[in-house]
């Protein structure tokens, strides 16, 4: 590889982590080693990389010896357990898990909205949840011309948000219902090929569940609007990857469609997709894959004069994962927000 920054991925052979060597190698980051890591049971296995073959090694004490970004896709309770000591090491991890979100200490971060917050790390930046990262980049541009007073949001996730055994899942969900057959649930609760249901997190004691509960606070943090008001409603969908998200938001004052419209024109991650006649507006088959967030069907809220409706499709993988972290990658390197190495 030629020179440039040592870069491990944790969990390298999950969805995420497979999405993000793609995306290293599409966006050519520099790079002089990339080092892939997972769990003894993956450790072994040989991913390919400009054509190279990569073995994937098991994680150790002394893994993230010589890293410059450690890129971590594995879980919560992985994250707690290694993203210290690949700190300690001199790393700086950019962690897709929730283990940090909300640890004050810890910068969220949507390059297009708060890229100077990566900054002000400690060792750890935090990738958000992939539904709070596609409202942000939609919503963030037009907070900043009249700041939104309430936004209300209606999540239709796809099963990539549940990981690559999910969109498996649901694949031979829809074969057995087909055939007559009995579907398997292994990974959701309830078949969800040819079904829908309230996203399956834990509930509150206010009735709102977890994933719910993410876009109210992550969103918050991101903004710097602690009493912003929020709320949401998320629901797992039988779409294979991609999300979609129908929100409202209301402001203090009119906001002409046509104006908003404007505006998330030139946005950046963000791409107008509005054809009127033929009643085609964003979707999730149409955002796979894509980087940009989808956005139209931009419309007045009929309900109420200060109100503004909206509808994206994102990828949940690409921009809701794997994107967003190679891009505060970018960042670090680009704006030399990386740490001096550590001995161990």
């Amino acid at each position: 590889m030629p020179s440039g920054y040592r870069v491990a991925i944790l969990g390298a052979t999950g969805a995420v982590g497979t999405e993000l060597m793609t995306l290293l190698a599409e966006r050519q980051f520099p790079l002089a080693e990339l080092k892939l890591l997972a769990s003894p049971r993956s450790a072994g296995k040989t991913l390919a990389f400009r054509g190279q073959a990569l073995t994937v090694e098991p994680l150790s004490a002394r893994a993230f010896e010589g890293m410059d970004i450690v890129l971590a896709s594995a879980g919560g309770g992985v994250s707690r357990d290694w993203a210290p000591q690949a700190v300690a090491a001199g790393a700086v991890v950019v962690d897709n898990s929730s283990a940090f979100r909300m640890d004050p200490k810890t910068p969220l971060v949507v390059p297009e909205v708060n890229a100077a917050a990566a900054a002000q790390h400690q060792g750890i930046i935090a990738n958000p949840n992939c539904t709070t990262i596609l409202m942000a980049v939609a919503v963030w541009p037009l907070h900043q011309v009249q700041p939104i007073q309430r936004l209300v949001v209606s999540t239709y996730q796809s099963a990539s948000g549940a990981g690559a055994r999910a969109m498996e899942e649901m694949k031979q969900q829809a074969t057995a219902i087909l055939r007559g057959e009995t579907p398997p649930t292994e990974i959701f609760p309830y078949p969800l090929a040819f079904n829908l249901f309230p996203h399956n997190t834990p509930l509150n004691e206010q009735g709102y569940c977890q994933e719910e509960m993410k876009m109210v606070n992550e969103t918050r943090k991101i903004f710097a609007a602690p009493d912003l008001r929020l709320t949401a409603t998320c629901i797992r969908v039988p779409v294979l990857r991609a999300h979609s998200e129908a929100i409202n938001l209301e402001f203090a004052a009119p906001f002409p469609p046509a104006q908003a419209r404007a505006i998330l024109t030139q946005a950046p991650g963000v791409r107008l997709v509005e054809d009127w006649e033929a009643n085609h507006f964003p979707m999730p088959v149409e955002a796979s894959g894509q980087d940009e967030v989808l956005v139209g069907r931009i419309r007045q809220d009929i309900s109420h004069p200060h109100g503004l409706e909206l509808w994206l499709s994102g990828d949940q993988i690409r921009k809701g994962a794997a994107l967003n972290a190679v891009q505060i990658a970018e960042l670090l390197v680009a704006r030399r927000w990386l740490r001096a190495p550590v001995a161990l």
